[in-house]
């Protein structure tokens, strides 16, 4: 064996997130609610205190599952404007304004403002948002 499958073999989170969640086809909307929540369970502690190397394999194949799943059965509005598009993946998520204001370390009213047209994202804002939803940052540009 070489090194990968070694270290590979010595940590079980891999499995144990297979075993939590298969990686598959998803094929519904419950399905794809409960590998989005693996996944931002992931990405949390990825911003925490970091994953293995399993767990960053896991994460990137069920984001492509997920991704395959949403643009199949909840594709994008085309020509849509940056706020539209924002909205719209907002609502995909179940995020509300105050999870954006939190999102953006703006607050909730910054967030207002941003979501009422009256004030535009910052490529800070943008950089957030393309990271978090797992999307191109050209999306809100």
């Amino acid at each position: 064996m070489g090194k990968t499958s070694k270290a590979f073999i010595a940590k079980d989170d891999y499995l144990d997130l297979i075993r939590r969640f298969p990686l598959r086809p998803i094929r519904s909307d419950a399905d794809n609610a409960e590998a989005i929540a693996v996944l931002e369970e992931l990405g949390v502690r990825a911003d925490a205190d970091g994953l293995s190397d399993g767990e960053k394999n896991y994460m990137d194949a069920l984001n492509q599952l997920i991704g395959v799943y949403e643009n199949k059965h909840h594709p994008l509005p085309r020509k849509s404007s940056p706020l539209e598009v924002l909205k719209f993946l907002m609502d995909q998520h179940g995020m509300n304004t105050t999870d954006l204001g939190e999102l953006l370390g703006s607050g909730r009213g910054q967030a207002s403002k941003i979501l009422n047209g009256k004030r535009e994202l910052s490529k800070a804002n943008i950089r957030v948002l393309a990271d978090r939803f797992k999307v191109s940052a050209a999306l809100f540009l």
